[in-house]
């Protein structure tokens, strides 16, 4: 399957690492090979050139062109949805659910652990009456092996 998240104008991306970390922006202008000029007016980053090696892309584009201005990035973030769009991925939900745990206090941990238990507890009765059904269960009758013909054999024997 070829790639097919290319730095582009309007491409959405997130910053993973800096100041900003955690926050989406769009790609407004590429400055060189390493470095492009972003722009989030709706997460509170502003326009700066970033480094390509803190940013991640998604697969969300926002149609502007390049060098657009603030307003215009705004306009069309909130056109194509971005941020809600943004919400509903696999990808945010696994970083806030990181970030949730990071957040544990002991007791809740605790509290996740004892579930944890139980429900392996649970799972382990079930599948201990599974076993049990299938031992009690009659043996299947074995296959017999088909048996070599005759002549063979004979030819074998010479």
């Amino acid at each position: 399957m070829p790639y097919s998240r290319f730095v582009e104008i309007g491409r959405v991306a997130y910053i993973a690492h800096g100041a900003d970390k955690g926050k989406l922006v769009a790609i407004v202008d590429v400055i060189d090979q390493n470095r492009a000029l972003v722009d989030g007016p709706s997460s509170g980053v502003g326009r700066k050139d970033m480094n390509f090696k803190a940013l991640h892309l998604t697969p969300y584009t926002i149609k502007i062109n390049h060098s657009a201005r603030t307003g215009t990035v705004k306009k069309a973030w909130e056109a194509a949805e971005v941020t809600k769009k943004w919400e509903q991925s696999t990808w945010a939900k696994k970083l806030a659910t990181a970030k949730r745990r990071t957040e544990l206090t002991d007791f809740e941990r605790f509290k996740l652990m004892k579930a944890k238990q139980a429900r392996n507890r649970l799972i382990n009765i079930e599948f201990g009456k599974l076993r049990k059904q299938a031992r009690k269960a009659p043996a299947k009758p074995k296959k017999l092996k088909k048996k070599a013909p005759a002549k063979a054999a004979a030819k074998g024997k010479k």
